[in-house]
């Protein structure tokens, strides 16, 4: 058996585990990170990098039918289903370098690919090697859930993990799951040439603004997608060559099945019990640090941390970790100021308060400005026009804002920013921006927060009066 003593044993090389191994080891810890399957993890290999590529094929392929209203001759797509899985897997082969076993051990990280397990309360096993480390990270992250549907295990089922590797195309593909995940491969795969339909046991992006949740779902219908709302799958079966699921609906029968229901998080294997490591269905249990309640050497991040599950709050979790780690100064991880975004076409982006939180939490104190996609110049040059900007302001700084529409995954930034650094409405306000462009959707919206208070006021027009005779 193998002994190596090191600061800082990471399991899981996913967007968390990668963070902390390249800043711990950038700085001159002693650094052992563990993977016992793919570098990168999900995001990489199963989520965020091939959903966003077969998204970008299904994109260009549905570009021409647009093409009349700009005089281009309408163009029906041919497309090549295998053929846009290759552009998925050259986009993963181009960027797996940065996350490789090569790269990491180049910058003095000793790599071990194998599976890993606590011993005890200061050791973690993998393969023939024993880690001994003064902190150890659990960044393992986690996996598509499958529910127990009665038939399930008799049929082929997709999930992220497998429908990217799928080369022939779905006659029709039946989605269980109408959140985030399920939408934009609905979307994709119907403009890729498949019949789609949607099952989801409550409301179809429920988690999201129902006012710009239903604007994605008509387009999303008038392209073809049908969607099927409360209709919990009750029983799976299979026919000839066909997948039909059951619910109080009806029944619905394809040919492909994909389950897009949620993720769990990866603690199977690890023997936490053996660190005396508390956790749950929803992942270790830490504090405000991202460290264990039970045992203090230990730390979570990313999706195993028990919070919101996305790419870019792994790699925030990492960063604050670093911190923690090399300096000693505490994590303290936020989450009001995280974004996320769905890439349907219109995207959907969030940060912070949604309108109904908001009203919740602040009540009469909270002003809802809006700016819509139809008034900005840019978007109607691009025939973009459908969509809208929430934004929830209190005491003249925002503390959330919904976008839907054309690259609001783009635009949600600037309220990222402004809520993450406690900006007031003027400070976008007083930005001086580019025109046409996207982005005065955003000044539009805080000039509607100031427009009641300087174009509506008795006071101002009073004063504005008094100026006016005044001055010479």
């Amino acid at each position: 058996m193998n002994r190596i003593k090191a600061d800082v044993c990471i399991i899981g090389a996913g967007s968390a585990g990668l963070s902390v191994a390249a800043g711990a080891a950038q700085m001159g810890a002693s650094v052992v990170l563990i993977e016992g399957h793919k570098m990168g993890g999900d995001c990489l290999n199963y989520g965020c990098i091939p959903s966003k590529a077969l998204i970008a094929s299904a994109k260009h392929a549905h570009a021409g039918i647009e093409n009349a209203p700009f005089g281009v001759a309408e163009v029906w797509p041919d497309v090549d289903y295998a053929a846009a899985k290759d552009h998925v897997r050259r986009v993963i082969d181009t960027i797996a370098p940065v996350d490789s076993q090569d790269r990491f051990e180049g910058l003095g990280c000793t790599v071990i690919r194998e599976n890993a397990r606590f011993i005890s309360q200061t050791e973690v096993q993998a393969g023939d090697t024993v880690i001994t480390a003064r902190r150890f990270v659990v960044a393992t992250g986690s996996g598509p859930f499958v529910p127990p549907i009665d038939g399930l295990d008799m049929v082929t089922v997709h999930t992220n993990e497998t429908i990217f590797d799928l080369r022939e195309r779905p006659d029709h593909l039946l989605i269980i799951g109408g959140g985030p995940i399920g939408m934009e491969m609905a979307q994709a795969h119907l403009r890729l040439g498949c019949k789609v339909t949607v099952i989801e046991g409550a409301k179809a992006m429920g988690k999201d603004d129902p006012e710009l949740a239903a604007i994605v779902l008509d387009r999303l219908r008038a392209e073809g997608v049908e969607i099927v709302e409360d209709a919990q799958a009750s029983r799976v079966s299979e026919g000839d060559g066909t997948i039909t699921v059951h619910t109080p609906k009806g029944d619905f029968t394809g040919s492909h099945l994909l389950m897009a229901v949620g993720r769990a998080v990866n603690v199977e294997g690890l023997d936490l019990e053996k660190a005396k490591v508390a956790y749950d269905r929803k992942g270790l249990k830490v504090d405000a640090n991202l460290r264990s309640v039970s045992n203090k050497k230990v730390y979570a991040a990313g999706d195993v941390a028990g919070g919101l599950q996305f790419t870019h709050v792994a790699g925030y979790h990492g960063g604050q970790l670093v911190r923690a780690l090399m300096f000693g100064l505490p994590a303290k991880a936020r989450t009001d100021h995280i974004p996320w975004a769905t890439y349907t076409d219109p995207e959907l982006a969030q940060v912070g308060l949604t309108e109904a939180q908001a009203r919740k939490k602040h009540g009469a104190k909270l002003t809802v400005v809006r700016s819509d996609y139809a008034d900005n110049d840019r978007a109607n040059t691009e025939g973009r026009t459908t969509g809208l900007i929430k934004v929830m302001v209190v005491g003249g700084k925002p503390v959330g804002a919904s976008i839907v529409g054309h690259l609001a995954g783009e635009l949600i930034g600037l309220w990222a920013v402004a809520i993450a650094n406690n900006l007031k409405m003027t400070a976008i306000s007083n930005t001086v921006l580019p025109y046409p462009t996207y982005m005065e959707l955003n000044k539009r919206a805080a000039g509607a927060y100031f427009s009641p208070k300087l174009f509506d006021s008795a006071m101002v027009k009073k004063v504005v009066g008094l100026v006016q005779r005044w001055i010479p």
